[in-house]
């Protein structure tokens, strides 16, 4: 019965010090992150570091599909259509070959067996234009394939009268109806953005399920240059703003922009970066036409922000 009150005792100690754990004063608790501030930037600051707010332009976007591809080398085109030139003469010339023969054996002026060559070569020769053809078609498309010229066709894409763009739409996309044109873009300048008219479907590939479109261009494009396109395709047209391209900043991986609050007062706002157009990027979310967007100056204030010092009035770059 002794041993009983030293058992007891721990036990209590024990508890005593749970309870007390538990009864810290909520002070002493973690604190919640603290909500972004924003920027404040007096007008003086304002004008010294040449800070220009003001509205997106209210929009909408017809939805559109983004493939990417690259600008086709003229030098492989070249090749391309030297191999399936040179079937098609091959086959060309053995078939009037076995014509000649077969006119000579009807009159008993031709061998059986000078006869059998003539079809033999003809045949085989058949066969390889056939082969040549479907590879051409299938890297360079049905018109192309088509083409009763293309060594001069191929000229032109060397001489930089013209180039050609391979886009390959995301896998498993198909649209039902083909668009006319794509904008292409190797940059986010506006220069650097061009339409090119639809040329051909070069089909679906069965192990990747990725169709590939052929666009043309009347502009000389570096060989082998990546690009990217935007194919508008049917549907409801999206209600959004346009916000200029110098106005986005990138940090963190995200694109950002900084939305005047008040007076003297800028929060930096996230928005997406998958709908460039000719005029800027496209949002439909986050911001509105109501806003007000610092469009000039704002990569200073986003250092400013990061730095924690802010601007003061009296501050000099």
């Amino acid at each position: 019965m002794k041993l009983v009150p030293k058992i007891i005792f721990p036990v209590m100690a024990f508890l005593a010090v749970v309870l007390a754990g538990c009864s810290k004063p909520a002070a002493e608790a973690p604190a919640a992150a603290p909500e972004k501030a924003g920027v404040t930037i007096d007008a003086e600051t304002q004008a010294r570091i040449g800070l220009k707010i003001e509205p997106p332009v209210a929009t909408q976007w017809q939805p559109e599909i983004h493939a990417t591809g690259r600008v086709a080398d003229p030098l492989v085109f070249t090749a391309a259509a030297a191999d399936y030139e040179t079937a098609r003469a091959a086959a060309k010339a053995s078939q009037s070959e076995l014509d000649r023969m077969q006119k000579l054996a009807a009159g008993d002026n031709a061998s059986p067996r000078a006869l059998e060559t003539a079809q033999a070569a003809a045949a085989h020769d058949a066969m390889a234009f056939k082969s040549a053809q479907a590879k051409f078609t299938g890297d360079w498309g049905v018109q192309l394939a088509a083409q009763t010229n293309l060594d001069g066709y191929a000229t032109q894409l060397q001489a930089g009268d013209n180039s050609l763009i391979k886009l390959a739409l995301p896998a498993g996309m198909f649209p039902n109806t083909l668009p006319s044109s794509a904008v292409i873009l190797f940059s986010e300048r506006e220069s650097d953005q061009f339409t090119a008219a639809f040329a051909d479907d070069l089909g679906i590939d069965p192990t990747t399920q990725v169709q590939t479109l052929l666009f043309a261009v009347d502009k000389k494009m570096p060989p082998s240059l990546a690009v990217t396109g935007q194919l508008k395709i049917a549907g409801e047209p999206v209600a959004g703003v346009v916000v200029p391209v110098d106005a986005v900043l990138r940090h963190e991986g995200k694109g950002w922009v900084y939305v005047q609050t008040g007076t003297n007062q800028f929060v930096r706002v996230e928005m997406a970066l998958d709908r460039l157009t000719a005029n800027g990027w496209f949002v439909s979310e986050n911001l509105s036409a109501t806003n007000r967007i610092i469009v000039a100056g704002a990569q200073t204030v986003l250092s400013a922000e990061l730095s924690g010092g802010g601007f003061n009035a009296g501050q000099r770059d």
